[in-house]
């Protein structure tokens, strides 16, 4: 990748990531504490993509998210607050507390919701897609998904009808090598290639390393001008890499499934670590003032999150029914 990252954006890069990266960490240091009413699934290690996306997509685009979601919520421009409050099962919430860390949705910023069900963010984004198409309107709907979502039939039966009816779609695959505690090479066979499967249905298509932010940018905003310019759905893939266990806020490399070698090799491939030796001028105070400002902010949103009150579920008082505001 050649492109030229400006200075100012680059920087935002590395805030957003770090941001996200403070706020998962606090969530798991917490989590122990038992307030939290919902299980977790974190992005520690993933922030580029989430980032790298975002920034390529407007914030009138829409976007749809699986049970790793709190990245991409916050990427696209989530509001903490309501997201720890959401987490925290209160009525402050982004869903009212009903949902929990599997279940965001604001609408006010295009977060549409994430979908826990392997694969079930799939035909849900491209459903956004086809609304979008039949109203004439112009917003990208961006769908993330683990690659073991391409093992579903709903993956190639959603590639074909958004190729079809050529919608403004963009399909995110976050490739993070697992599928809980099962490896690629026991799920798929070594000779599939989804980048190939989805450029068979005449897209877009583009692959990258999704722990570098400003190949993720790149690679992103070569798909969305190729949506834009009316060319129809664009698949992209990026391989990266989950720091913590699939469900939860531990580390599990000592239970067998992966070895404490590979997590190393991957740690020092971190997001962070490899955007920051990019930077210029970020000093160590610099670095420092930026973690004392995101701590505060955390901690504000937990305070929050723990003074709201809970949900009364009282279905005959609290949003039975949508309204047209939705």
């Amino acid at each position: 990748m050649t492109q030229l990252i400006a200075k100012d954006l680059s920087l935002e890069f590395f805030k957003e990531m770090l941001r996200i990266r403070m706020i998962e960490e606090a969530i798991a240091n917490r989590y122990s504490e038992q307030k939290m009413r919902c299980p977790v699934h974190l992005s520690i290690g993933q922030e580029a993509v989430a980032v790298g996306v975002c920034k390529a997509v407007l914030h009138t685009d829409r976007l749809i998210s699986n049970h790793r979601a709190h990245a991409h919520y916050l990427a696209k421009g989530g509001d903490l607050k309501k997201m720890m409050a959401e987490i925290y099962g209160k009525k402050t919430g982004c869903c009212l507390g009903r949902g929990g860390s599997m279940h965001l949705v604001d609408m006010s910023v295009g977060m549409m919701g994430s979908t826990p069900i392997v694969g079930g963010s799939i035909p849900v984004g491209v459903g956004l897609a086809f609304a979008t198409f039949l109203k004439k309107e112009s917003d990208i709907t961006a769908i993330f998904f683990g690659e073991g979502s391409t093992e579903e039939g709903v993956f190639v039966e959603s590639l074909n009808f958004a190729a079809l009816k050529k919608l403004p779609v963009l399909f995110v695959c976050e490739n993070n090598l697992y599928s809980v505690y099962s490896p690629l090479d026991v799920r798929q066979p070594k000779e599939r290639d989804r980048i190939a499967i989805a450029k068979a249905h005449g897209i877009f298509t583009k692959g990258g390393f999704g722990n570098d932010v400003e190949e993720v940018y790149q690679v992103a905003q070569e798909a969305v001008d190729s949506i834009r310019s009316g060319n129809g759905p664009a698949y992209i893939e990026f391989e990266t890499y989950r720091h913590r266990e699939h469900c939860g806020p531990n580390f599990d490399n000592h239970i067998g499934y992966r070895t404490e070698e590979e997590f190393l090799s991957w740690e020092k491939k971190c997001p962070l670590k490899i955007h920051r030796n990019k930077l210029k001028g970020l000093s160590e105070k610099d670095f420092e003032d930026l973690r004392s400002e995101i701590s505060h902010e955390i901690e504000e949103a937990i305070q929050f999150a723990e003074k709201s009150p809970f949900p009364s579920f009282d279905p005959d008082l609290e949003n039975p029914y949508a309204t047209n505001s939705l």
